[in-house]
């Protein structure tokens, strides 16, 4: 395997794209860092674009299962990181630029060797942009403009029909926090989320004057967050539930009683349904708190990611590539966190894995994140990840596995956001 020869090359990579960090579907620097490093390993590469900065291409095709390999290319709104663009305040603090690294690894050591060749599925790898939710008014702008339809790009390639002709997911991702040993980590699930915003309405009045026939919205605001607050024991601890509501607008002064406020809170849980349980109570919350000071609520909710449950069957290979592999003492199992990932909305077409790894220090998210085992993220794991490769070539059996429709994907989040 060259992974050693090539090392150099593929750190200058990850580190150029570290240094130019860019948020989702404005990815184009990176973008074209990864097209002009493909081009160089294949001139003769067959590249379908999609989602403004979305990549796919294909190694062995015309194969009865068809694998693929993604790699994440925004950076997260953090403008006090060390490293974060003075401009945008975007900062790879998640690690997605090693993921795009990785990936440029296997594909050259593939193509150079011809290994595909041997396995009896394509191996397809896709680039693809917006995975971080955030800098949502640039995207309900290019929603407005007919240019996307979702705000992560997994299930805006869902729609364009990127994954259709795809059997598996595969994807990696950098762990949190610093460890003593070099690690990786299978079937950790993450939860789902989306986002509830209630405008509360009220009457207002002279705060001095005529307080006494006013309808206080800030009072009802505050009422609903001490609901909010009350029911957290009710909330199942297996489903991790994760709440935080913060006031999003107001006209308040210090004169005039308020009258509107708009609170807005994401909802995280571990499944679906619990998802739409919570949200109905919070619901409930945020009526009563209206009703109880004579005011009204209008209420607005908007479908984030579906949670993600890691295909156990897939993890399987993963796990003994891990047995044979002599390079990385350590692995993490069956965990489950409240992070969350459009890898998830991807899930519910086919199964999917995202495989952790270790070599960084700091938070992911944080001002102090920072990748400080390139060796290991960039030469051994990749490696591995060829490993795991190997071990579903010839193995994968079609019958534990499923494929669904971006109409049924769509359905349900209709559905969800309809609460």
């Amino acid at each position: 395997m060259n992974f050693k020869k090539q090392y150099e090359e593929i750190l200058h990579v990850s580190q150029t794209i570290f240094n130019q960090p860019e948020l989702g579907y404005k990815e184009h620097f990176t973008k074209e860092t990864i097209l002009q490093f493909l081009l160089k390993v294949n001139p003769d590469i067959d590249i379908q674009e999609f989602s403004t900065t979305g990549m796919k291409t294909v190694l062995g095709g015309g194969k009865a299962l068809n694998v693929a390999f993604i790699a994440e290319l925004d950076a997260v709104y953090a403008p006090t990181h060390w490293n974060a663009d003075a401009n945008t305040g975007a900062a790879h603090n998640c690690g997605h630029y090693t993921q795009v690294a990785i990936a440029l690894a296997l594909y050259k050591v593939l193509f150079e060797t011809k290994q595909y060749e041997a396995f009896d599925y394509t191996l397809t790898f896709v680039f693809i942009p917006a995975e971080e939710y955030l800098d949502l008014k640039y995207r309900e702008e290019l929603k407005r403009d007919n240019v996307i339809t979702y705000y992560g790009g997994k299930p805006e390639a869902m729609k364009l029909g990127i994954f259709d002709d795809i059997d598996i997911g595969i994807c990696v991702h950098a762990m949190g926090g610093e460890f003593k040993e070099r690690t990786v980590e299978f079937n950790c699930n993450l939860a789902g989320f989306l986002y509830k915003k209630y405008t509360f309405k009220g009457k207002a009045t002279h705060a001095g004057f005529d307080p006494f026939s006013a309808h206080n919205a800030y009072s009802m605001s505050t009422l609903f967050n001490t609901a909010v607050g009350l029911s957290r024991q009710q909330l199942k601890d297996n489903e991790m539930v994760r709440l935080n509501p913060i006031i999003m607008e107001s006209d308040m002064s210090t004169n005039v009683i308020p009258n509107w406020i708009t609170v807005g809170t994401d909802l995280r849980t571990q499944s679906v349904d619990y998802m739409q349980q919570v949200a109905t109570r919070l619901d409930d919350a945020a009526k009563g708190s209206a009703l109880a000071l004579q005011g009204e609520v209008n209420i607005d909710t908007q479908m984030g990611y579906l949670p993600f449950v890691q295909d156990r069957y897939l993890s399987e290979f993963a796990m003994r590539a891990f047995d044979i592999n002599d390079e990385i003492p350590a692995f993490l199992n069956n965990n489950a966190i409240s992070a969350a990932g459009d890898i998830g909305d991807l899930s519910y077409m086919i199964p999917c894995i995202q495989i952790g790894h270790s070599g960084f220090t700091g938070t992911i998210h944080g001002d102090d994140f920072k990748d400080i085992d390139p060796n290991f993220i960039l030469e051994v794991f990749p490696r591995y990840l060829l490993q795991v490769l190997e071990q579903m070539n010839g193995q994968l059996d079609k019958t534990k596995l499923y494929k669904r429709t971006y109409e049924g994907y769509e359905s349900l989040i209709h559905s969800i956001a309809q609460i």
